[in-house]
């Protein structure tokens, strides 16, 4: 499982084509999340885990020591099955790597549940559909975590 994780002042998912606001947060962590054939509910509870304890907000003195629980921040999940895409060989990705819909959506949503189990305010995009994801990055700080090889 990969998490594209960004800080971010404020972020918004809306559906392609369409004015309809799915979702959006203000200051926090917006999360790209790819999910791969073998991934598993404690794969998602990790990473899930890794990502509310993420040090990436700045402390008193300036130095990232905070995490979005410590500034009572949102985090925003969005599924990205691209980020499994494989560009080795030519410039066509291929998302081999990447889990089917019926495997990943469970995943996704495990992913999901585990964040808000953490206390932490959990908005989210809408699965396999297309949207648009408009953010103000801060920093920027930009991460790309993945959970352990099993």
């Amino acid at each position: 499982m990969k998490a594209l994780v960004q800080r971010v002042n404020q972020a918004v998912v809306t559906l392609t084509g369409s004015q309809e606001i799915l979702s959006g947060i203000g200051p926090g962590l917006l999360v790209f999340l790819g999910v791969t054939h073998t991934d598993s509910d404690a794969d998602a509870a990790w990473l899930a885990a890794k990502v509310a304890r993420l040090r990436v907000f700045e402390d008193d003195q300036g130095k990232m020591n905070r995490s979005v629980q410590d500034i009572q921040g949102a985090v925003l999940v969005v599924s990205q099955f691209t980020l499994y895409g494989d560009t080795r060989r030519g410039n066509r990705p291929g998302f081999d790597q990447a889990a089917r819909p019926e495997q990943a959506e469970p995943r996704y949503e495990s992913f999901v549940a585990a964040l808000r189990r953490t206390g932490l305010a959990v908005a989210t995009g809408r699965f396999a559909a297309d949207m648009q994801v408009a953010l103000t990055n801060d920093g920027p700080v930009t991460l790309l975590l993945e959970s352990p090889a099993r």
